[in-house]
């Protein structure tokens, strides 16, 4: 038995010692905090409106409402859904207002048709009866009717 104490304890000690050994050193270089294949994701703009009513979730942020020679309006829509169909044609259920009392329907919804991540452009006319719907407006109004609530509404307020 004695015989046996000796041969334990020297490889328990080489056990020990080896699972203690110091790792290599560490580069010189700086390293990465994360590497990714993806691009960056967007910054918010604070432009952006968020509407969650029903299943689908809708980000509106408009493009050129700064663009005072726009012939159109254009509004970015992604809509986020995972258990509806988004074939639907939003510039059918779109109407843009402002504090005027000005409203236009949608000319085109520019996106593809179905799935549940959803991204195009809604486009209005800037312009009713030769003048810009914007001129003298303070608020803008976005109203998408019947698209899984009854109605969402998206307002900025114009400077």
């Amino acid at each position: 038995m004695k015989r046996l104490i000796i041969p334990a304890l020297m490889i328990l000690t080489f056990v020990i010692t080896a699972c203690s050994a110091i790792s290599s050193p560490l580069p010189t270089q700086p390293q990465p905090d994360s590497v990714s294949t993806e691009p960056d994701s967007p910054e918010f703009d604070p432009a952006t409106r968020m509407d969650d009513q029903g299943a689908i979730i809708f980000e509106v942020t408009p493009l050129n409402l700064d663009s005072a020679t726009a012939e159109s309006l254009e509004f970015s829509i992604v809509l986020t859904t995972h258990s509806i169909d988004l074939s639907m044609d939003l510039a059918a259920t779109a109407t843009l207002s402002t504090d005027t009392g000005i409203s236009v329907n949608s000319a085109l919804w520019d996106a593809p048709r179905g799935g549940h991540h959803v991204e195009g452009k809604l486009i209005f006319p800037a312009m009713q009866n030769g003048k810009s719907i914007l001129d003298g407006a303070t608020k803008l109004i976005l109203t998408i009717a019947n698209v899984d609530a009854p109605t969402r509404i998206f307002e900025w307020e114009l400077r």
